[in-house]
C-alpha cells in the first residue's frame, strides 16, 4: 500500500513537472519571435543598404550600391532589392543572398520611386527629371512602355488588382491615374502642394495622396477619381510648415493609416473610418519612408537625419527600438526571411 502511494505521488509529481515545463515552454513560444524577417533599408547619402535582422533589431552587414539610393523595392519571392540609383540615371539589382549587385535595368533620368506590379512582372519607375513613369518588364529587363506625367513624379501606388497606377507630381501637384492596360492616363486629381506619397486602402474604395507643402492627406474617391475629404494634422508645439507628410502605409486589414510627417519628426496614427489622428508617435528626425513586418506585427521607419530607424509595436502604438543605419536612410522594405 505504501509502496503504491509513493508510485502514486511520485507519479502526479512527474505530472505537474511536466505540467510546469509545458506551460513554461509554451510561454517561452509565445514571447519569441515566431518568425525572422530580413529589412532593407536604402542610405540616401551613404550609398548603400542596410540589412537588419528584425529577431536581432540590428544591422547584420551594410552593402554599398550605387550613388544617391532612394526607392527601393523586393521582387515576389524576395530573391532581388530593385534600387533606385538616381545620380547614376538606372534600377539595380540586388541579389539578397550573395548581397550583391548582379545587374541593372533601364530607366529614365533620376529614378526615385518604384512599385512592383502584383503579378510582380513589371516594375513602374517614377523618373523625376524628365516627368516620365517607365514601365520596365522585369524577366526581359528591357522598357515596355514610357507614360509622361506632370512635372517632378515622385509617388508610385497601384490598386489592390493591379488595374490603375497612380503616380503623383511634386510640381504639378496632381495624382495621374493610369490605366495599366493601355498605360495611359485616364484621370487626373488636383491635391495639396508637392504630392508624395500614394497609396489604396486595401478594400480598392478609397485612394489616399499625402501632401508634403500642402500639409494634408487628400482622401479620393477611387470609382469617381475627386477628392471628398482632406485630413489635417496639428502636433502641440509644432509650426503648421514643420508637419510634413510623406511616407503613408495601411494596416493590411485596413483599420488605420500611419503617416510620416517629415521633420515634425512624428508618425500619425489615423481611423481611417473616421479619418481622425488617434495618436502621435515620436520617432527619429526627418521621419520619410515606411514598411510594415510580413505578420504587420511592426511598422519601421527611416529617419533620414537621425540616422536611424525606429521600430514601432503596432498593436501597442509604442517605438520600441531605434537602429543606427546608414547616412540619411530613405527607403525601406521588409521580406519574410
Amino acid at each position: 500500500m505504501q509502496i503504491a502511494m509513493k508510485l502514486s505521488i511520485k507519479s502526479v509529481m512527474g505530472a505537474l513537472a511536466w505540467s510546469a515545463f509545458a506551460l513554461h515552454a509554451l510561454a517561452f513560444a509565445m514571447t519569441s519571435p515566431a518568425f525572422a524577417f530580413t529589412a532593407y533599408v536604402s542610405n540616401e547619402k551613404g550609398n548603400s543598404i542596410s540589412i537588419i535582422d528584425t529577431d536581432k533589431l540590428e544591422v547584420t552587414k551594410t552593402v554599398p550600391v550605387g550613388h544617391r539610393p532612394r526607392g527601393i523595392a523586393l521582387n515576389k519571392d524576395g530573391s532581388e532589392l530593385y534600387i533606385c540609383a538616381g545620380d547614376d540615371d538606372q534600377i539595380q539589382i540586388l541579389d539578397t543572398k550573395k548581397l550583391a549587385i548582379i545587374g541593372t535595368l533601364p530607366s529614365g533620368p533620376d529614378p526615385e520611386l518604384l512599385i512592383l506590379s502584383p503579378d510582380g512582372k513589371l516594375l513602374y519607375i517614377s523618373n523625376e527629371n524628365d516627368n516620365l513613369v517607365t514601365a520596365i518588364d522585369v524577366a526581359t529587363r528591357k522598357a515596355v512602355a514610357e507614360i509622361p506625367v506632370g512635372v517632378e513624379p515622385e509617388g508610385m501606388g497601384l490598386s489592390p488588382d493591379g488595374k490603375v497606377l497612380v503616380n503623383t507630381s511634386e510640381t504639378t501637384n496632381m495624382a495621374h491615374l493610369i490605366d495599366t492596360q493601355t498605360h495611359k492616363i485616364f484621370a487626373n486629381v488636383l491635391v495639396d502642394a508637392r504630392p508624395r506619397a500614394a497609396q489604396y486602402t486595401p478594400d480598392g474604395l478609397e485612394l489616399w495622396v499625402s501632401s508634403e507643402v500642402g500639409g494634408t492627406v487628400s482622401v479620393i474617391d477611387a470609382a469617381n477619381p475627386k477628392v471628398k475629404q482632406k485630413i489635417a494634422f496639428a502636433v502641440p508645439g509644432l509650426s503648421k510648415e514643420a508637419i510634413q507628410p510623406v511616407g503613408l502605409r495601411f494596416s493590411p486589414d485596413g483599420k488605420r493609416a500611419f503617416v510620416a510627417l517629415g521633420p515634425a519628426n512624428r508618425i500619425a496614427v489615423i481611423d481611417t473610418a473616421t479619418k481622425k489622428v488617434e495618436k502621435y508617435l515620436l520617432v527619429g528626425q526627418r521621419v520619410w519612408q515606411l514598411a510594415f513586418t510580413p505578420d504587420a506585427k511592426y511598422l519601421y521607419t527611416t529617419n533620414g537625419v537621425s540616422n536611424d530607424v525606429s521600430v514601432i509595436d503596432v498593436a501597442n502604438l509604442k517605438v520600441v527600438k531605434s537602429i543606427p543605419v546608414g547616412s540619411f536612410p530613405w527607403g525601406v522594405a521588409i521580406a519574410d526571411q
